[in-house]
């Protein structure tokens, strides 16, 4: 066996992990399309382990139900998705419910913090197929997009929220490193 380097092997981990996410996140896209939407409603996919998708069901009674059809869910889900998943597990453990409506006195909160930015202009579309160079660029580009209409702090000349040079004078780092 060859050894290899540690960046070798933490690329390939990395690049590994990307993979899974990707085909995650085109199972959770189909999802509706493959149960149909009165079970959607009811099931979140959370997680593939060892080629078994975990769903989270709203309660025991769908867990229960949806155990008896996870054949037929599962034959849909590999034909039209290159998983090769072996088997369900639904279970009402993991389900969450939707956290509650944000109040006025929150969003007026947030509304008026020092850190808030408007973002005005639309950041254009994720391509679906990314490796994590690709993400990273995306991103970057999208902050930069983001900042470059952004007031310079004074003391270390990086874009800053007006916000925060209204209340302090400085960004938020330079007052920090100042305590």
């Amino acid at each position: 066996m060859a050894l290899r380097s540690l960046h070798h092997v933490l690329n390939s981990l990395q690049q590994s992990a990307w993979q899974e996410r990707q085909q995650f996140q085109r199972l959770a896209a189909v999802w509706g399309e493959v149960v149909g939407a009165t079970i959607a409603t009811q099931t979140r996919p959370i997680g593939i382990q060892r080629q078994v998708l975990q769903v989270a069901t709203s309660n025991s009674v769908w867990s229960q139900t949806l155990a008896f059809e996870r054949i037929r869910i599962l034959d849909r889900l590999n034909a039209q998705l290159p998983l090769a998943l072996t088997d369900i597990r639904f279970s009402p453990r993991q389900w969450q419910t939707t956290p509650p409506p944000v109040t006025t006195s929150t969003t007026l909160l947030f509304q008026g913090h020092p850190c808030r930015v408007e973002v005005t202009e639309a950041i254009e579309a994720v391509p679906a197929e990314q490796t994590p160079t690709t993400a990273f660029q995306h991103w970057a580009i999208a902050m930069q997009t983001r900042s470059q209409h952004l007031p310079l702090c004074p003391n270390c000349g990086c874009p800053t929220p007006a916000g925060e040079l209204q209340r302090w004078g400085m960004c938020t780092h330079c007052v920090v490193k100042g305590w």
